[in-house]
């Protein structure tokens, strides 16, 4: 679906920007990509890398929707990768998160409108379902911001949907380069906050292909949870450096034990695919009839049953130690 099309990426300069035009390029022709994000450095460098004909740059922040809209002209499809995204830095700097994270998809989805791009896919986080930080909380709103969309759409083609994962393997900010860099400075113990915590885990090639497929799914309004594994903080302690100490500082400002990526509350609107969720939307659209058990590949879902929740310390996949092992060395090549 990207042949021949004008696609454009917020946050392009990130992980998963750089990571999603990377295989984008590599798979398909597309007619013309963006990039839209605030850093000059990381885009000069991101263009002599690919060294594409195809390629634009925009500097620009979502905050600024006049902006938005410039970069949006003549535009088929939009990935919204842009947020702030550290816990900790979202609770002391409140404002700044939402001007980013609910702001920003609010300008989004205006700019999309008005230069009548055919889809939307925003990429939420699994701090949106139950949020008990202000991350979650920003990302939540600008899930249910991206959904409604849908409704306001009146005139115009543009339909827009969200993909929810967990963490990403060696993302900027994760625990993984953390412990490596404590690692590689000689450090006799590492600190977790709690030994009890797990987490989804996703490597970033993951992530792209899932967001790829669901641009192909969606018709609009719909969330999209790809089925991953979890992984227990001790066993990725362990296949990082074997029987090295730990030290437990105590759950920081806003962290979970554990996440949740499709909660109990939001059961009676969840299908499951062969490999992945859908959560429908709570809201009825006026102007789209949508039968949301089949997508646009011909996939089948059906309703899960009971209040059942997909959590990361009840996953029935979990990675062992192994694994780990394996995927650390994976994205480390």
């Amino acid at each position: 679906m990207f042949n021949g099309k004008a696609i454009l990426v917020t946050g392009g300069t990130g992980s998963f920007g750089k990571k999603f035009i990377n295989h984008l390029l590599a798979s398909s022709d597309p007619k013309r990509v963006v990039v839209f994000s605030r850093d000059e450095l990381k885009q000069h460098e991101m263009n002599k890398a690919l060294d594409a004909g195809v390629m634009r740059f925009f500097i620009g922040d979502v905050r600024d929707a006049a902006r938005l809209r410039q970069a949006m002209r003549g535009i088929d499809l939009v990935i919204h990768a842009a947020a702030l995204k550290q816990v900790p830095t979202a609770e002391y700097n409140p404002m700044e998160c939402i001007r980013t994270n609910v702001d920003g998809a609010a300008n989004v989805i205006d700019a999309a409108l008005g230069c009548d791009v055919e889809k939307v896919i925003a990429l939420s986080t699994d701090k949106a379902a139950n949020p008990i930080n202000l991350y979650g909380a920003s990302k939540l709103a600008s899930d249910k911001l991206f959904v409604a969309a849908n409704n306001i759409s009146g005139g115009h083609q543009t339909r827009f949907s969200v993909v929810r994962y967990g963490n990403v393997i060696g993302s900027r900010g994760s625990v993984l380069p953390f412990f490596r860099q404590l690692l590689a400075e000689g450090a006799k113990e590492l600190p977790v906050t709690d030994s009890r915590m797990t987490r989804f885990w996703i490597t970033l090639q993951q992530g792209v292909e899932f967001v790829s497929d669901c641009l192909q799914r969606m018709h609009g309004g719909e969330l999209f949870v790809p089925k991953i594994p979890s992984m227990r903080i001790l066993d990725l302690v362990e296949s990082l450096h074997p029987g090295i100490a730990v030290r437990e500082i105590g759950i920081r400002p806003g962290e979970k034990l554990h996440e949740v990526l499709c909660p109990k509350d939001d059961s009676h609107l969840t299908l499951e695919f062969d490999k992945h969720y859908v959560i429908k939307p709570s809201i009825r659209f006026y102007d789209m009839e949508v039968d949301y058990r089949r997508d646009r590949l011909g996939e089948e879902g059906k309703p899960v049953t009971g209040d059942s929740e997909y959590s990361s310390d009840k996953n029935p996949e979990f990675l062992s130690v192994t694994d780990l092992r394996a995927l650390n060395q994976l994205e480390e090549s």
